[in-house]
């Protein structure tokens, strides 16, 4: 009975596993639009099409080469045993091609993992590179406990969090989160985290820092891309909490008798010139906790591409205010692994929780 019961188990995930590696396929060979026009089609016209838009977008996405290795590949499997030679040549073509399609195919998959793997090393420094980015550790603030946690979804994220002294009583926590994943994302989040630290200490409000922010993003930044960002500066020994969201996920204050949720007063930074921001003041009472939190917490989908969704969260947080911050984080994280269920998460998923200290 427990030989049956693991076996089903093991059978289960794996299907969800193949699940998820089709839903990947799907959304990194498809765009929007193409997506779009499938969910208009019958069932079975639907299957064909697909294959077929698959089959053509991967071949758009392999050099020139490539491709035609490919399609000679493909060729060659289905025409199989052929009746014609070349024997001016000495070489005859009246067997089955099969086999060489095979090897042709092999040849263009191990020159495709040959790129994966050089592209892998090089990420890995890039990975080893935004660790160091990263705090090392969690500040001990007067009056406050402070914990974080980042999950990027490959092995370079686009989520920032850092937290920056500025004077003898302030402390600033950020988490930001730039648009997209991978490497790009990764690299600006590095010039976002440049930014804020040269700009913070010497910002006259927060809502002049996330607008000098936006300008130097705005001019020195990729195209297409933009970052969201929660800053919020604490002050020692008091509850006194200054911040700013420029069109990041409404963090949760979590009081005694209520959640409140404070969210974005103006667009991300790196959209438009000219954007106004705004400073916004909050009291935590000892016992209160501030979560703040990257848009992979709340739209983790499982398998039937349900969000974990912020109404979750927020069941979640009355809890929170009796743990301290890195109890608070694990049980977060513990549910949303069992909202997917094994499954990877698609975004990155990142988490900064403060906790105003009991007197």
């Amino acid at each position: 009975m427990g030989r049956v019961f693991f076996t089903d188990l093991r059978r289960a995930r794996l299907q969800r596993t193949y699940a998820q590696e089709f839903k990947d396929l799907y959304y990194f060979y498809l765009d929007e639009e193409t997506r779009s026009k499938l969910n208009k089609m019958g069932r079975l016209r639907r299957a064909f099409v697909l294959l077929g838009w698959l089959f053509k977008s991967l071949l758009t996405k392999l050099s020139p080469g490539r491709r035609v290795a490919l399609l000679v590949a493909c060729i060659f499997t289905v025409l199989g045993k052929t009746g014609f030679g070349i024997d001016a040549l000495g070489f005859n073509l009246n067997h089955d091609l099969r086999p060489w399609g095979f090897v042709i195919l092999l040849i263009v998959l191990m020159l495709e993992l040959k790129d994966k793997l050089v592209a892998k090393d090089e990420i890995q420094i890039a990975r080893q590179v935004q660790v160091m980015l990263f705090p090392r550790s969690h500040p001990k603030l007067p009056g406050w406990s402070v914990w974080s946690i980042s999950r990027p979804a490959n092995d370079v994220g686009g989520d920032l969090i850092d937290y920056i002294e500025l004077d003898g009583f302030r402390h600033a926590v950020v988490l930001g989160d730039v648009a997209g994943k991978g490497l790009g994302a990764a690299l600006l989040s590095a010039q976002l985290q440049a930014t804020l630290r040269a700009l913070a200490i010497h910002a006259a409000s927060l809502d002049d820092l996330a607008a000098r922010v936006n300008e130097t993003m705005l001019r020195d930044g990729m195209s297409n891309r933009f970052a969201t960002l929660f800053y919020a500066e604490l002050q020692h020994d008091s509850g006194s909490v200054r911040f700013v969201n420029a069109g990041h996920n409404p963090a949760l204050a979590v009081h005694k008798n209520r959640i409140d949720r404070l969210g974005a007063s103006s667009l991300p930074l790196g959209m438009f010139e000219d954007s106004e921001y705004e400073e916004v003041s909050l009291h935590l009472d000892p016992g209160d906790v501030l979560l703040i939190y990257s848009d992979g917490v709340t739209e983790a989908e499982n398998i039937d591409s349900a969000e974990f969704g912020i109404e979750r969260l927020e069941a979640l947080a009355p809890q929170l205010r009796n743990l301290d911050p890195e109890a608070a984080g694990h049980l977060i994280l513990s549910e949303i692994d069992r909202f997917l269920d094994g499954l990877r998460p698609a975004d990155d998923l990142s988490m900064v929780i403060v906790r105003r200290n009991d007197a």
